[in-house]
């Protein structure tokens, strides 16, 4: 997941991190293709160059090599909502066939089943020119409509985004646990590549819809040994990589 989340950020682009899987990513891509992409942290560090696996947003070890240090109400409106973020990333606990995510509840809202901490900047979020979601791949959490959209779509209770004026270009990647899949032409999303030791049947019995598969659907090129060195060095700890 690591990896193929990795190889979707270019070089020189601004990327929105989160702690966790999306930071190791981002540092993975800084040591091998994308040397001039700028990691942007919503606790305001602006241009980090992390040394090390970072166990907050606020963690002191973002600040190593940073360009700016803002704060949090600057990186969210000069950047993220004035359109400066190429690439952010995002989960949730749901996400449906137009890549909607919920991140707040389950269940009837007044009443709800389960509620989580809550959406935080996971709406500002689709304000970036793309985003990638980053969730684990089982039914229950991949399903034919979310019970509350946090972070919208590409349609959304079956309109575009575009005519609800909501701004960002919306999910162009899903990186689950057992594969990759992307967006077509009408904003839903199909499988491109399942990961080794999973299969496309798997993954459609897994999804809550009649989800597409690709006619060019293939396996996920599997970790380099330079890529597995260069993550074995950032997580000696194996705080990630357990």
């Amino acid at each position: 997941m690591i990896c193929a989340a990795a190889r979707e950020i270019k070089d020189g682009e601004k990327v929105f991190v989160g702690i966790g899987l999306p930071i190791l990513a981002s540092m993975l891509a800084q040591r091998i293709h994308a040397p001039n992409v700028i990691l942007v942290f919503e606790s305001g560090i602006i241009g980090s160059k992390p040394t090390r696996i970072a166990l907050s947003i606020a963690d002191p070890g973002l600040v190593t090599g940073s360009d700016m240090l803002v704060d949090f109400f600057d990186v969210f409106t000069m950047v993220l909502q004035n359109g400066n973020v190429d690439l952010g990333f995002v989960g949730g606990a749901q996400v449906d066939r137009y890549g909607n995510v919920n991140s707040t509840m389950i269940g009837d809202y007044k009443n709800p089943a389960a509620r989580f901490p809550g959406g935080g900047g996971a709406y500002d979020m689709t304000m970036a020119g793309r985003t990638m979601i980053v969730m684990a791949h089982e039914k229950r959490r991949f399903v034919p409509k979310v019970d509350f959209v946090t972070t919208p779509g590409h349609m959304v209770n079956g309109r575009p985004r575009a005519d609800l004026g909501i701004l960002g270009g919306g999910p162009s990647l899903v990186v689950s646990s057992k594969g990759t899949l992307r967006f077509d032409s009408t904003g839903e999303m199909f499988l491109e590549s399942y990961f080794r030791g999973t299969s496309p049947e798997e993954i459609k019995e897994n999804t809550g819809w009649d989800l597409k598969i690709s006619p060019k659907v293939k396996e996920t090129p599997k970790a380099t040994n330079e890529e597995l060195s260069i993550l074995r060095k950032l997580d000696p700890g194996k705080l990630l990589l357990k």
